[in-house]
């Protein structure tokens, strides 16, 4: 992935959020895929994101599969996704749960190297801008960006990604900026082919990944990509929903 992709990324999560958490419920389903209409192309709330110097782009669509409706991707060296802007408080929703199934790996995938940061499959999260966790130089930088966007980018991102190497379980600063922390969920061939359930501590993660509490929730994505490798990769995104950490009491 582009430092030009991370950065129209980020930007774009952030623009115009909605407010999902004004009213109180036990969860929010963040991609609802599995209730859409296949003739929609893409995904209520969804919206195509794509990058200027990158001409060939990733193929999103409705499909069924196993008597349920999700998104499919298809990326032939190319790059893209979808994105929906929301606004939700990850200490109230602070758990992540969603379902996805790939093809094949990359070969060429590396999460530590810069022409290796493709991934079959991967859930993009950002987080809003937050002047109280930057120093006198980063917060220059990052007025420098409002100036130029119009709007602040997030302080910080988590993706979620299938890799085809690093152990399960892996936090890896991104190859381009530290301020995005890649989390291997699943690696590897062993689970090809196959609909696998996920589910993680989105607060704890970013606490884990970034040393303090993260602040709003300001974007979710979903991106298949394969052009820095030069690869072809086929994926299949089910419904996200974020939750409220309920505990039993005893």
């Amino acid at each position: 992935m582009t430092i030009i992709k991370t950065i129209f990324l980020i930007i774009l999560l952030l623009i115009f959020p909605l407010y999902a958490s004004s009213q109180p419920q036990s969860f929010i389903e963040v991609g609802k895929f599995s209730i859409e209409k296949i003739e929609s192309k893409i995904p209520s709330d969804w919206k195509p994101l794509t990058f200027k110097k990158i001409e060939r782009h990733t193929t999103y669509s409705l499909v069924k599969d196993e008597g349920t409706i999700v998104v499919k991707a298809v990326s032939e060296s190319s790059a893209s996704g979808l994105v929906r802007e929301i606004k939700i408080d990850p200490k109230e929703y602070p758990i992540v749960q969603w379902r996805w199934k790939v093809e094949n790996v990359l070969k060429k995938g590396n999460v530590h190297m810069k022409k290796g940061d493709d991934y079959p499959v991967r859930l993009y999260i950002t987080f809003e801008y937050d002047s109280s966790k930057l120093n006198f130089l980063e917060k220059v930088k990052f007025e420098a960006v409002k100036l130029f966007y119009g709007q602040y980018p997030p302080i910080a991102a988590i993706n979620y990604i299938w890799e085809s190497k690093a152990p399960v379980g892996a936090f890896v600063p991104n190859p381009y900026t530290d301020r995005v922390m890649m989390i291997v969920i699943e690696s590897g061939l062993s689970r090809l082919n196959q609909w696998v359930n996920e589910e993680r501590n989105l607060f704890e993660d970013f606490k884990k990944a970034f040393g303090y509490e993260p602040p709003m929730i300001s974007g979710v994505a979903i991106m298949t990509d394969s052009d820095n490798t030069g690869e072809q990769a086929t994926a299949y995104y089910g419904d996200i929903v974020l939750k409220k950490n309920v505990r039993i009491q005893e």
